[in-house]
Formats: structure tokens, C-alpha cells, sequence
């Protein structure tokens, strides 16, 4: 990914926000006929000694040939952050000159590493419930894997493989109007606020809000 300076993001710390943020990932792999990509919603581990960028967790089906053809392979998963489209009217320059043109703004994580595929009962169950409880707990009654009969989950168990990534490698690209004056970025963390655009619009203008902002 091309990372100029003005926009690389290298904090572990941000770039593990917007991947637990947005958990999706699209992990690209050398398929049998060329790159493939599947998507797949990711559990995000903690750094460990071992692991000092992370590690991913996530499932297949069985008949999935990424478990089969990807062990061992070098992967990369990619995660989207919010993204939208910036018109050149939110910037001073067009006002002046109209010497601007539009651009997207956005954020992502390319997150490097080695695919290992894990078939034991107890790693897979351990992911689900991580997972399960993860995204449940917004929800009023959050659900269990447990609230499932055993044998039922047990048969589903069987028609899934896990897989794991160590993260080699973090790249962190935040395109959110670096390289215009703070004016326009406030410009554009206003706009996109208060317009109609859709959801990935409104994060957008809350991350470039929340960058403009003093710390402390």
C-alpha cells in the first residue's frame, strides 16, 4: 500500500482501534486460479511477547479451499475504516483560485502475516464463544453459544476450520486531509457531520473532529 508520510498512522494502539472497530476483514490469499479474498469477521488478540502486533482468529467453512490451499501461505487482511467522498467546495483554495479538485478520505489497517489453520473442538469453541460474546453484548438478552443444544453445536463444529494469523506487519493509512490547512480539515470534519452522506460519511467526520482536537 502506497503510505505517504503525511498520512502513515504507526501507532499499534489506533491501528488495533479501527480493526476491533470494524472487524470484517478481507483476507486476500493465493487462491488456485490467482489472488482470492474472503471475508471474515475477525477476533483481534491482544499483542503478546510472542506476537508483538497481534494475532487473528477466525473460521471457514470446511468447504472452503482457503484452509486447504493458504497453510503456511503469506496473507494479508484488510480492514476499512470510515471513508467518504470530500468536495473541493469545503476547501479555502477553490474559494481563491479553484485551483482543488475532489478526493476520498479515508482510513485502513493491512495487517501482514502467516496463515495456520486449526481444526482441535476446543480452539474452534473457545473462538466462537470470544466472538459470540463480543458482539452480543450490545443486545438487551445477549445470546450464548451454550444457548444452542450441545450436539447441534457439536455437528457445526465439524463443518468449520479455524484459522490464525500472527501480524508480522501493521500498516496504517489515515488519508483524512493531512496535507490541507487545519481550517479545511475543520471545514471538512463539520460538513461531513451535518450531512446527509451515509454512516461511513458521519465516522469520517468524527475521526477528523477527534485528530483536530487538543490533547489532554
Amino acid at each position: 500500500m502506497y503510505v505517504p508520510s503525511t498520512f502513515r498512522e504507526a501507532r499499534i494502539e489506533v491501528l488495533h482501534g479501527l480493526m476491533s472497530s470494524h472487524p470484517l476483514g478481507a483476507l486476500v490469499h493465493q487462491g488456485a486460479n490467482g489472488l482470492c479474498a474472503d471475508h471474515l469477521p475477525f477476533d483481534l488478540i491482544a499483542p503478546t511477547p510472542d506476537a508483538p502486533f497481534g494475532t487473528l482468529r477466525a473460521h471457514v467453512a470446511r468447504a472452503n479451499p482457503l484452509w486447504r490451499a493458504g497453510t503456511g501461505q503469506p496473507v494479508l487482511a484488510i480492514f476499512q475504516g470510515p471513508h467518504a467522498y470530500i468536495t473541493p467546495a469545503w476547501y479555502e483554495e477553490k474559494q481563491r483560485s479553484g485551483k482543488e479538485v475532489p478526493t476520498f478520505n479515508y482510513a485502513v489497517v493491512h495487517a501482514h502475516g502467516t496463515l495456520r489453520t486449526i481444526e482441535d473442538a476446543d480452539w474452534l469453541l473457545a473462538t466462537l464463544n470470544r466472538l459470540t460474546e463480543r458482539h452480543e453484548a450490545v443486545q438487551a438478552s445477549p445470546w450464548q453459544v451454550s444457548d444452542a443444544p450441545t450436539d447441534y453445536i457439536g455437528r457445526l463444529l465439524k463443518a468449520i476450520v479455524g484459522i490464525e494469523i500472527v501480524i508480522t506487519r501493521l500498516e496504517g493509512k489515515w488519508k483524512l486531509g493531512q496535507n490541507h490547512s487545519l481550517t479545511d480539515q475543520a471545514t471538512m470534519a463539520g460538513a461531513l457531520g451535518a450531512s446527509g452522506m451515509p454512516g461511513p460519511a458521519q465516522a469520517l467526520g468524527a475521526l477528523i473532529g477527534e485528530r483536530l482536537r487538543p490533547e489532554g
